[in-house]
């Protein structure tokens, strides 16, 4: 069995594009531990098959699928057989816009087909040093995403607006799927329906888990105003934030940001 190999990035940012780690994982320890995600992960499966848990979800996968994971979101192997992966953490306004750009969101993040990437991978993370780690992830993330395009169905139907136009707005705190109804010309009660009948879950919860995530985001560039993160994820009142910042996290606001602190503290 091959080793785990880990390499961190100092985090310099090209554009508005920062990658942060790039690993091989081999270590089945790791891959069950039950941690939210810091950045947003790229990540393929190098063999072995079974099930991640992802924000609530059950996700089978085996070799050569790519996965994405959300910045906030709970990720963890649930089963496994002989299970070995690489991922890359990034970060930045960059992926957002490749996100939009390619359609990858919560419904939509397993692509299978990818085992030509595997070597590829490989050797990038076997050769890169200190110095060009960051530079390594970076192309190896871009050159996936080119992947991706002929995968892309470029959908335009009506959940697809529904999440585009959440991902644009999330942060009103006026923001309802009644709303975008009326936008779109739809009757509220059937958009809700089909927004939940294609995607698994209800609206609410959908617009609560991205203004969660963001969040998160907000904590981990150093934000530590709990009142100031609610506003600016899109909660007009900071208890209810907490609360559901609790539930779907594990823990409260105020003891990540003191976890953060203290992981930040253990580095220097």
């Amino acid at each position: 069995m091959k080793k785990n190999i880990c390499k961190f990035s100092t985090a310099w940012t090209i554009g508005t594009l920062s990658i942060y780690q790039y690993i091989r994982e081999t270590e089945r320890e790791a891959m069950c531990r039950h941690t939210p995600l810091s950045y947003h992960r790229m990540l393929l499966v190098m063999q072995g098959s079974g099930v991640f848990y992802i924000d609530r979800l059950l996700l089978s996968f085996r070799a050569g699928d790519l996965l994405f994971g959300f910045c906030g979101e709970q990720f963890w192997l649930k089963e496994g057989t002989d299970v070995q992966y690489m991922y890359i953490d990034f970060q930045g306004g960059r992926a957002e816009e490749l996100f939009r750009r390619f359609e990858i969101n919560a419904t939509r993040r397993c692509f299978s087909g990818h085992d030509g990437l595997i070597p590829l991978w490989e050797e990038s993370l076997a050769r890169a040093s200190e110095q060009t780690i960051d530079l390594a992830g970076e192309s190896m993330l871009l050159y996936a995403f080119s992947r991706l395009m002929l995968d892309s169905p470029m959908r335009d139907g009506l959940v697809a607006k529904v999440i585009s136009l959440t991902d644009e707005e999330f942060t009103d705190p006026t923001l309802s799927i009644s709303g975008i109804a009326d936008t779109l010309g739809y009757n509220a009660k059937y958009l809700s329906h089909a927004f939940k009948k294609q995607t698994g879950v209800n609206y609410a919860a959908y617009l609560r888990s991205v203004r969660i995530k963001y969040a998160v985001a907000l904590l981990e560039q150093g934000l530590e105003s709990i009142k100031n993160v609610a506003l600016l994820s899109g909660f007009s009142d900071p208890l209810y934030f907490s609360n559901v910042f609790k539930e779907e996290i594990g823990i409260s606001p105020k003891a990540y940001i003191y976890d953060r602190n203290e992981k930040k503290g253990e580095k220097l």
